[in-house]
């Protein structure tokens, strides 16, 4: 049987930290899953929120994997049909190059699941005090967490979210001025409820889904055009599933299954690469990139058409997963992957979109604004009807070899989420690259019309892709590529993608957790 070691990565110093603090005081991968999910929440508030949604896979070190689906419902149980018409307030986010419209307000919300599903991981699986695993969150929330970069910038994207209600004015803009990098952010609301919550040993949630709180919600709701209603809160569940699996270079994919298609995406796009040719290849040379080019295309025309060219024989998830996909809601991502010296393992990936500006009162929480986005709505607004889990690109994975887990992984990124793990599924198992290089190696996406390509190919290589592919060549590093933070839990390693502000410790890096 393999030793593991320990090792956390995230996309934040003090998630990683607090995962860690949590190992070390006695708690395993999934109380400080747990933990970093609600520090995610307090010094991440542009990427997750615990009014989003997310996914964790679970490896428990003496039981199968299992995922767990928090993820949004779509609102409306109970209401007429008439009721239907959302209110909606458009902010336009300009992103560099261009901007965006989005929509925010009450009518944005769809049923929040992250709340629920941490709670609902750290019940089944943890083993510490939930008073204790919370007191990072409560610390940072109460005394505050000063500004990267990183989140600053986020933050600078969706500063008119940000400061769309009172609340949202007295936290990120507390002397007049929106916060910048190097200010401390600080959200007692949230500090305070989160107090509450450990006191109570989590019962406080209830109150979110079925008491005070929730009757606050939808009072809100009622006066604000939104459609969640109390209905909705009160049958909300968190799903056990399955894992997807999938073979690959002698490698086993667990990863994300329907209804939500992440996973089904990048378990395509590694069985078209497992092929006589592609491991002969040498990382970036013409034939790598043109292969991995051209099952991008493959993958993305199958998604926007849905058509069954990629179905393989004896796959039969490729139909069930055709038959069950669901709109892409995935926006402002973040991830943590964990592991700890008892061989249990975590991979979460969180979501809040982009935040619909509505803090439930007396809590601290943004509201997610998963239903008001129109490019994600090809059928219209509303098409599905309540109750219904929606679909997400977020693909938290892990890879088995012989049985043995050898990564712990997942990223942001929405529709890069796929393309991102994938490369660094192949620079790690095809390529043997050490895990920091397999995340930091340049990436390609392909958006539809043209491939978008960080700079750091090989000349020679990139032209030959250039001769047969459209392709925009970016200058620096961006989010925009996702942001993939992997565990190797054998070999005792974490990596952090530098993109979106990755920071790891591991067990190489200091003394080992009890």
């Amino acid at each position: 049987m393999a030793e593991f070691k320990a090792g956390v990565a995230s996309g934040h110093s003090l998630v990683t930290q607090a995962a860690w603090q949590v190992m070390s005081e006695g708690g395993n991968a999934f109380d400080a899953a747990v933990a970093a999910g609600f520090v995610g929440a307090v010094a991440e508030p542009a990427l997750t929120s615990l009014g989003g949604g997310g996914f964790l896979l679970a490896r428990p070190a003496d039981s199968p994997e299992i995922l767990f689906d928090f993820f949004v419902d779509t609102p409306g149980k109970g209401l007429a049909a008439k009721s239907f018409n959302p209110h909606f307030f458009p902010v336009t986010v300009e992103f560099p190059g261009s901007s965006q419209v989005f929509n925010i307000g009450l009518g944005s919300v769809a049923v929040p699941g992250n709340l629920k599903g941490l709670l609902h991981v750290h019940s089944r699986l943890g083993r510490m005090d939930l008073a204790d695993v919370l007191a990072p969150a409560e610390a940072y929330a109460r005394d505050g967490v000063r500004l990267n970069s990183h989140q600053a910038y986020f933050l600078s994207l969706l500063e008119p979210i940000m400061l769309f209600s009172d609340y949202g004015k007295e936290i990120f803009s507390p002397d007049g001025q929106y916060l910048q990098e190097g200010q401390v952010l600080r959200n007692p609301e949230l500090a305070e409820f989160l107090r509450e919550l450990g006191r109570s040993n989590g019962q406080l949630a209830q109150e979110f889904y079925r008491g005070d709180i929730a009757r606050r919600i939808v009072s809100d709701m009622v006066n604000g055009g939104g459609l969640l209603t109390m209905e909705d809160l009160e049958s909300f569940q968190v799903m056990e599933r399955e894992p997807l699996q999938v073979k690959f270079c002698g490698y086993e994919l667990l990863t994300n299954p329907p209804p939500s298609f992440g996973g089904f995406y990048v378990a395509v796009t590694l069985e078209l690469l497992d092929m006589p040719g592609f491991n002969g290849c040498d990382w970036g040379d013409g034939r790598h990139l043109c292969l991995l080019g051209k099952a991008m295309q493959l993958v993305e025309d199958y998604r926007e058409k849905t058509e069954t060219v990629l179905r393989k024989p004896g796959h039969n998830w490729f139909e069930q997963a055709a038959d069950e996909l669901r709109p892409c809601f995935s926006r402002g991502t973040t991830h943590v992957s964990i592991c700890d010296s008892m061989g249990n393992m975590a991979s979460m990936t969180t979501s809040n979109g982009e935040g619909s500006g509505y803090f439930v009162p007396g809590t601290g929480i943004m509201l997610n604004n998963m239903m008001g986005e129109d490019d994600l709505h090809p059928g219209g607004f509303h098409s599905s009807p309540p109750g219904i889990r929606v679909g997400s690109m977020m693909s938290p994975s892990i890879i088995k070899k012989d049985g043995c887990p050898h990564m712990v992984l997942g990223s942001g990124g929405s529709k890069r989420i796929r393309t991102a793990l994938a490369q660094v599924m192949i620079n790690r198992l095809c390529f043997n690259l050490p895990l920091q290089d397999a995340i930091n190696r340049p990436r390609i996406h392909w958006d539809g019309e043209i491939f978008q390509v960080e700079s750091g190919f090989p000349d020679g290589s990139l032209d030959k892709f250039a001769r047969v592919f459209p392709v925009n060549v970016w200058q620096d590093i961006d989010v925009y590529f996702g942001g993939v933070h992997a565990v190797d839990p054998v070999a005792g390693d974490a990596a952090g993608d530098p993109r979106r502000g990755g920071f790891a410790l591991s067990q190489q890096d200091g003394p080992g957790i009890p």
